[in-house]
């Protein structure tokens, strides 16, 4: 039997995450979560996002992760370590490693649909752009594409604030960057964020996982 081959593109596809380990991943939620079962919604969230980067057209696609990759890991990724130091270094290090377009998403918005990120992966979706941005409810971001991956353009931008999503794209701007923006998505960082998410896909791994440990009891 042959085996399907994810579609191809000009686009190198990041994927920045964490090792589902319990204590390790998605604190936020706990409570009303114990940390073992905060881990698991951090798999199926990544286990959704994985496949999801799957069916989209790209390059190459690179897990870049802080731990080590487990049964968990679905084929047809590269992985990458994720380099020491704050995650705005994290993400500029990612970005070092890219020689053409790449867009990089992370862990915590398993709604993502093909669909959302189309423009960015069309044929033509780098004509006359040179940055993709994906702003988040909680004021970060959860998309950033660079048509020229240049890690200055991320490295010293102040992470985890309200205005994260704000000063990033501003860099990008003032660089004198053509920035294009893809739709507002709400990251899960606790358990009302996980509610929202699991109702915008509710047939994704993620959404069964919270109905599964009682995610009505949070509300």
């Amino acid at each position: 039997m042959s085996v399907r081959r994810p579609p191809a593109g000009a686009t190198t596809l990041l994927v920045i995450a964490k090792e589902p380990v319990p204590g390790r991943v998605k604190t936020r939620l706990t409570p009303p979560f114990t940390p073992r079962e905060a881990a698991e919604l951090a798999a199926a969230a990544l286990d959704d996002t994985l496949r999801t980067v799957l069916t989209l057209p790209a390059q190459r696609r690179v897990l870049v992760l802080e731990g080590h990759p487990g049964p968990w890991m679905p084929q047809g990724y590269d992985v990458l370590p994720q380099s020491a130091g704050t995650l705005d270094v994290r993400i500029a290090a990612a970005f070092g490693t890219c020689t053409g377009p790449a867009l990089l998403i992370g862990m915590d918005t398993p709604q993502i649909t093909p669909s959302l990120l189309a423009p960015a992966l069309s044929p033509g979706g780098w004509d006359g752009c040179d940055a993709w941005f994906g702003p988040a409810e909680d004021g970060g971001f959860w998309a950033l594409g660079l048509a020229a991956p240049d890690p200055g353009l991320v490295r010293g931008v102040p992470m985890s604030r309200r205005d994260t999503g704000e000063i990033q794209r501003a860099r990008l701007t003032g660089a004198g960057l053509t920035v294009r923006d893809l739709p507002r998505l709400r990251d899960v960082d606790t358990a009302e964020d996980a509610l929202h998410v699991a109702a915008a896909a509710p047939r994704g791994r993620f959404a069964e996982a919270l109905t599964r440990l009682g995610g009505a009891a949070v509300r």
